[in-house]
């Protein structure tokens, strides 16, 4: 087993949960009108504009937790070193969401962080290190 690739693969789950409960807490909460999907959206937004931002936000980490299962099988497989492409391609896509976090909150925003780490492990994980 692929020890880098499993610490990945869990980190990218807790990144992901923060995302979306602290989202829902700090950000969603307010806007909610006794219903699951929030819908007071505040000037300018629509609340279908709303509504696409909530989902999104949710979908983001629901694409970061299936990563995460792909990292923490491929640590699994008889082989890991067959998946070094793939691998590569799930850390090369943190890395560029690690800055893209990075640029958009000017570094104010810790995700960036986590995402770099998580990126940096997985790279390991590929390189057999």
């Amino acid at each position: 087993m692929q020890s880098y690739l499993v610490a990945a693969g869990l980190l990218m789950i807790l990144i992901g949960i923060a995302h979306s409960v602290i989202g829902e807490v700090l950000i969603f909460r307010q806007l909610r009108a006794g219903t699951i999907v929030p819908l007071l959206a505040p000037p300018p937004l629509r609340e279908r504009h709303l509504r696409i931002l909530w989902a999104n936000w949710h979908l983001t980490s629901v694409l970061g937790w299936g990563l995460a299962a792909l990292l923490i099988l491929f640590a699994m497989a008889p082989d890991p070193s067959s998946h070094a492409l793939h691998v590569r391609i799930i850390a090369i896509m943190t890395l560029a969401g690690s800055l893209l976090v990075l640029y958009a909150t000017k570094g104010r925003h810790p995700g960036w962080l986590g995402l770099l780490v998580a990126a940096g492990l997985a790279w390991l994980g590929q390189s057999g290190v």
